[in-house]
């Protein structure tokens, strides 16, 4: 079972960047797909592939099969495969790092890979060593888009602090409740539930809600 899993993993992974660096090899596609029929995985994309002949499919109708193949069996391309995930979260953790003083977190924070969870995820890691990943690692589908990242990593942030030092962080000034990371029309903020629910501020701008002068 393992080698099957090894083996599958890295032809989807071969095909996933053949088609996105354009040069999908149609071998890997029936390959891959009749790995999978093997191992029972039926669906019309696999069947189609393993099927007809290779020769016989034009480029546009094998590139077609292979997004379907990986669609099927749920691939999903790691940082590692999608370097531009892990660029768009460290953005996200450069922005959230600006509300971090207001919590007594001095330093730079750093994305750390976590090779040890599965799927691979990553976590923040603190100045001083302290692992943030509480409810889970930050997982590479999640920073496709700025916001949905920055919210994400907000709340890890967030949630870890919260086992780690048992204080609630960050606190709406007026109503004396804990505000938290939330997307609100397409923007990361923090949101605080009193009075209906308001903005308390865009993560990364908590210091001048709060009265806080932003470290140069």
């Amino acid at each position: 079972m393992a080698e099957y899993e090894a083996a599958t993993e890295q032809l989807k992974r071969r095909v996933y960047l053949g088609l996105r660096e354009g040069n999908l090899a149609p071998r890997d596609v029936v390959a891959l797909a009749c790995e999978l029929l093997d191992w029972f995985h039926y669906t019309d994309a696999i069947v189609e592939v393993v099927e007809r002949n290779p020769a016989e499919v034009s480029p546009a109708e094998m590139t077609a099969l292979a997004r379907r193949v990986l669609d099927d069996v749920g691939f999903e391309p790691g940082f590692d495969l999608v370097p531009e995930r892990l660029e768009t979260l460290r953005a996200a953790l450069r922005i959230v790092a600006r509300d971090l003083p207001t919590g007594g977190i001095e330093g730079e924070p750093e994305i750390e890979i976590l090779e040890d969870w599965f799927p691979v995820g990553a976590g923040v890691r603190l100045a001083d060593g302290e692992r943030l990943n509480c409810g889970g690692p930050i997982l590479p589908n999640m920073c496709d888009d700025p916001a949905v990242a920055l919210t994400s990593l907000a709340i890890l942030i967030q949630e870890s602090l919260l086992e780690w030092t048992w204080q609630v962080w960050p606190v709406c000034p007026r109503h004396d409740l804990g505000v938290h990371g939330s997307e609100r029309d397409g923007a990361a903020v923090w949101w605080c539930a009193g009075d209906g629910g308001h903005t308390l501020a865009p993560v990364g701008e908590l210091a001048r809600a709060l009265g806080h002068r932003r470290p140069k």
